[in-house]
């Protein structure tokens, strides 16, 4: 941070302040990039907040490759959305399925600028439930881990591949990866000791890659959504919804998924933000 400015009668000479005033304007900052003419790889891209930054992608300009399972809406929402959107059936956890996506992002739109990581999957089970003395299934732990953990570190070592190719910004800049975690990284609830692990380990990888591919140009942000109006909340009896949108302290409600993928935007277009991790929850901290 630098120094503040002396004030009359401080008795301390200001050539340290016009210095950093005159190097300031000497230095440039790296132009805000824009949306417009970028092409994003989404997954999860079917719904939810997956489906919210495909939409804010191609409204803003860009083009837009989905990827979500055979079984999803992907298909009718890529015809909904035209020509600057494409769906491909994809298993995050699979090499040749993200392979194959990333092949036909650049046999459409000539290359890749953005990746997002919004597939997911999660379970709500104790550890061990004493009235039935049934430990954790570890096949459902491990499907979890392997999903997101495994599924988005899968896209994001393909991905950083892809953007490797591109010709670097004035600002040296090849790509971003945005990632999704969770408030259950930081505030896990009873029942979420499978989803609290592998949204904790989105976090704790997210440093450590952005200083990987930092030589490439490439940044990485992790955004740990709180409460959001998804689907997995929409089947939700109304009771419920309104008593989880009262625990968010402002504004009190459940998040759009429009502001996500708003929070997206702002990530690829400012190229200061890298290796953070962004709460984006209405100052909520999850009660046990």
């Amino acid at each position: 941070m630098a120094a503040a400015c002396p004030r009359p009668g401080d008795g301390l000479s200001g050539s340290d302040c016009r210095g950093q005033d005159s190097s300031s304007r000497s230095r440039k900052m790296a132009a805000l990039r824009s949306l417009k003419g970028m092409v994003g790889i989404v997954t999860g891209g079917a719904s939810g907040l997956g489906r919210a930054t495909v939409e804010r992608l191609v409204q803003q300009g860009a083009s837009a490759v989905m990827l979500d399972l055979p079984t999803s809406e992907g298909s009718n929402v890529a015809k909904a959305l035209g020509n600057q959107c494409l769906f491909t059936p994809a298993d995050v956890t699979s090499e040749a399925d993200v392979k194959n996506a990333l092949a036909m992002a650049r046999e459409k739109f000539g290359r890749l600028d953005i990746a997002v990581n919004c597939a997911g999957i999660a379970v709500a089970v104790k550890t061990y439930n004493a009235k039935k003395e049934l430990p954790h299934s570890l096949e459902d732990f491990q499907r979890v881990i392997t999903v997101n953990i495994a599924g988005t570190f899968n896209v994001i070592r393909l991905a950083a591949g892809e953007m490797g190719k591109n010709e670097p910004d004035p600002d040296g800049h090849r790509g971003v990866i945005v990632n999704t975690a969770s408030v259950a990284a930081f505030d896990g609830q009873v029942g979420q000791a499978a989803y609290s692990a592998s949204k904790g380990g989105i976090v704790g990888m997210t440093l450590p890659i952005a200083r990987d591919l930092a030589p490439m140009g490439i940044r990485v942000v992790t955004i740990a959504p709180g409460l959001f109006a998804t689907p997995l909340l929409a089947g939700l009896p109304e009771k419920v919804r309104t008593f989880l949108a009262r625990q968010v302290p402002f504004p009190s409600r459940l998040g759009d998924p429009g502001e996500y993928a708003h929070l997206v935007q702002a990530i690829v277009e400012n190229p200061m933000l890298n290796g953070e991790v962004i709460r984006l929850d209405g100052a909520i901290r999850m009660q046990p």
